[in-house]
């Protein structure tokens, strides 16, 4: 079943004199609890992509709709309100927030846009610490942590608030090959447990060898679509 459709998406940005077109006709259909990863060189347009299907910018032209909502009509507030109710966001250089500790960075998404009862948020928050590892770590600040545990941290956070959509910059480039394969292990276990739909940008091969479906963008143009059959 499709979640997310693009329809001839082009997005082009005007920040001087000349248009700079980032994307160019992208058609394309990722389906529900897909693991999806996006390549291509620096400046292919994967970071635009993942900021439109985000819903933190709009198409200069096309559609694209989400769970059947065209993101191009949606007000300022209703694009964060859908961003909260529909995705979650992992990012390269993790982003916890520094004054909280391990547990407090992953209540926050739920404390700023859910109104999930105490019970319910302490029940999701460390189900989700106990699934990524970091239980045990729960009360450090994320300065007393290792690069792998603040990626599993931010795994946890972008699933908290049980989202049909987790959208990932190169979220292992900061990571060693064996974390990496920890943090990508963890998010296919959630892929399968929760039917989570799991989308990279990346260059990382450790990530481009695990995803089920590999999209190559070069110029703001889709080149190829390789599907693999990972049973």
């Amino acid at each position: 079943m499709t979640l997310i459709r693009l329809e001839h998406v082009t997005k082009v940005y005007h920040t001087g004199e000349v248009p700079v077109t980032a994307l160019r006709g992208i058609t394309l259909e990722i389906g529900k609890q897909a693991f999806v990863s996006f390549i291509g060189p620096s400046g292919s347009g994967k970071t635009t992509l993942l900021n439109l299907m985000g819903v933190l910018d709009k198409p200069t032209e096309g559609n694209l709709l989400i769970n059947g909502v065209n993101i191009s009509s949606l007000g300022r507030a209703e694009a964060a309100t859908f961003r909260a109710n529909t995705l979650g966001f992992v990012f390269q250089n993790f982003n916890l927030i520094p004054v909280l500790t391990v547990y407090e960075n992953v209540e926050y998404p739920l404390l700023l846009v859910k109104h999930v009862p105490a019970e319910e948020r302490r029940r999701r928050i460390l189900t989700l610490l106990e699934k990524v590892g970091m239980v045990d770590q729960k009360d450090k600040y994320p300065n007393r942590i290792s690069g792998g545990q603040k990626q599993r941290v931010a795994v946890a956070r972008a699933l908290v608030t049980n989202p049909q959509v987790v959208l990932a910059d190169e979220p292992t480039a900061n990571l060693d090959h064996a974390t990496a394969f920890k943090v990508i292990g963890i998010m296919h276990e959630m892929q399968k447990e929760f039917g989570t739909t799991f989308i990279f940008s990346t260059h990382d091969a450790k990530i481009v060898g695990e995803a089920e479906i590999l999209y190559t963008l070069e110029d703001g143009v889709l080149v190829n679509q390789e599907t693999k059959n990972r049973n």
